[in-house]
C-alpha cells in the first residue's frame, strides 16, 4: 500500500506544479493547512476519499487523475451473435472464456438465491455483481469473476452483462418485465441450477455474505449505497471502474480490515 500512497503523492505534486500553484495556495483552495498538504505530497499523510475530492477540485482535475487511474478501457467478449459496431477503443481487454463461464454461473446462483424477491430486478443484480467482485478483490487481491464495471448514473453496471444474458435467454434463464410504480422492472429467473464446480468454498461463502448484506435492498437503496463507494466516487462518468481503487475505500465499504479507513 505504501507504493500506492507514494504514487498518489507524486501525482499530486506534479498536478500542483502544472497548475502553477504554491503548496500554500493549493492547500488553501483544498481547505487544508500547509503542513497537511506538505505531508500529503511527501507521502507521510494518509489520504481519505474526502481529501481526494477536495484536492482534485483545488487542482482543477478529476479524482481519477489524482489517483492516476484515468485510463479508458473497453472490454470485448467472445462473439455470442450479431453485435452493433462499437467505437474504436483506446485499450481492449479480451475476457477469458473461463471468466465468462463463471459470470454465467454466478448470475444463475444469485438468481436462485434472491432472484424471486420482489426487490431484485436488473439494477439490483448489477450492484450485487459489483460488490461481489470488488469486495472479493479487496479481501484477497484476486479476482472472483473480474467483470468490467462502468460508472453509470445509477451506480456500477457490468459491461459484459447484456451480451452474456443475450446468450443465456430461454436456455439458462428467462426475462420477465413488470411494472413497479412508474418504472419497468426487468427480472431474470433461472431455468437451470448453477454449476458450482467452477467455484471454491471461499468464493461461495463470500457470495453468500454479500447476498445477506445487500440482497434485501431495492433498486433505489442499493444504487444510493453504491454511490458512496470510493471506486465509484472517484471514477469519471461512463468510464471503467478500476479494481485497484478498493484499497482507498472507507467505512462502511471496506471489507479488508478494521483499520482500512483511509489511505
Amino acid at each position: 500500500m505504501e507504493k500506492q500512497v507514494s504514487k498518489t503523492a507524486e501525482i499530486i505534486r506534479a498536478l500542483r506544479k502544472r497548475a502553477g500553484l504554491t503548496q500554500e495556495a493549493a492547500a488553501k483552495s483544498a481547505e487544508l493547512n500547509r503542513v497537511s498538504w506538505t505531508m500529503i505530497e511527501s507521502g507521510k499523510r494518509k489520504i481519505s476519499a474526502a481529501d481526494i475530492e477536495r484536492i482534485a477540485k483545488a487542482l482543477g482535475v478529476s479524482s481519477s487523475e489524482v489517483l492516476g487511474t484515468a485510463t479508458r478501457v473497453e472490454v470485448t467478449l467472445p462473439p455470442v451473435g450479431a453485435k452493433a459496431a462499437e467505437p474504436k477503443p483506446v485499450l481492449r481487454i479480451s475476457v477469458p472464456q473461463r471468466k465468462l463461464d463463471k459470470f454465467r454461473e454466478l448470475l444463475l446462483y444469485i438468481l436462485e438465491r434472491v432472484g424471486a424477491r420482489a426487490n431484485v430486478g436488473e439494477t439490483v443484480i448489477y450492484k450485487l455483481l459489483y460488490f461481489i467482485d470488488f469486495d472479493y478483490y479487496e479481501k484477497y487481491e484476486e479476482q472472483l469473476v473480474g467483470a468490467t464495471y462502468i460508472k453509470k448514473p445509477f451506480g456500477p453496471a457490468p459491461a459484459e452483462f447484456k451480451d452474456i444474458v443475450q446468450g443465456m435467454l430461454d436456455k439458462d434463464l428467462v426475462l420477465v418485465k413488470t411494472r413497479v410504480f412508474d418504472h419497468e422492472q426487468k427480472k431474470y429467473l433461472p431455468v437451470r441450477h448453477a454449476d458450482l464446480s467452477l467455484f471454491n468454498g471461499q468464493e461461495i461463502e463470500h457470495v453468500e455474505g454479500v447476498l445477506r448484506k445487500l440482497g434485501h435492498m431495492n433498486a433505489r437503496q442499493i444504487s444510493e449505497y453504491s454511490h458512496g463507494d470510493v471506486p465509484w466516487l472517484t471514477t469519471q462518468d461512463n468510464a471503467p471502474i478500476p479494481y485497484e481503487k478498493v484499497f482507498y475505500r472507507t467505512e462502511p465499504y471496506s471489507v479488508r480490515c478494521p483499520d482500512a479507513k483511509a489511505l
